[in-house]
């Protein structure tokens, strides 16, 4: 699927000639596995929901970056792994014009932020054509946690990087 948007993000942060453009939006890996089918379809559904999530990045030639968004989800009833699920949700985009930090925060929280409704509706089906009921992620604060993870590099005496969040 490819898309060509423009974001007014990148003009935001005072760059002249600043440029943002989403070029392919795609599924990198998916994966699924209910362990304990068919006997979990037969016990009353508890369910309790872990998700892991990261993100990461890679610069392509020229301006252009990609950017990975991994969900995985493993949901249990009564301490029994009923599913695991896994999405690698990605995008490139063309990014260019922005200082460091900026060009940080645009490839660890806002690219995150646009990939992550295609990774929740990706979990979503996957799930749903497992016989599972509809698994509905919560929104992700993207740009909250690169604050956190920023502030933990800083205490760890890190360098930010734009390599992986």
């Amino acid at each position: 699927m490819a898309e060509q948007e423009t974001n007014g993000a990148a003009s935001q942060n005072g760059e002249q000639g600043a440029q943002f453009s989403l070029q392919r939006i795609y599924v990198r890996d998916l994966s699924f596995e209910a362990p304990k089918s068919p006997e979990i379809f037969r016990q009353e559904w508890n369910p309790s929901v872990a998700l892991d999530l990261n993100t990461k990045q890679k610069a392509l030639e020229g301006d252009f970056h990609e950017v990975v968004l991994t969900l995985s989800v493993t949901v249990k009833t009564n301490e029994e792994v009923a599913f695991i699920a896994e999405v690698q949700q990605a995008g490139i985009f063309l990014i260019k014009g922005l200082d460091a930090p900026s060009m940080s925060h645009t490839l660890g929280a806002f690219c995150p932020n646009i990939l992550f409704p295609y990774a929740r509706e990706a979990l979503d089906n996957l799930v749903t054509r497992g016989s599972f009921p509809a698994l509905m992620l919560s929104p992700v604060n993207f740009d909250a946690l690169y604050a956190q993870e920023m502030a933990r590099m800083q205490q760890a005496g890190q360098a930010p990087s734009t390599a992986q969040h």
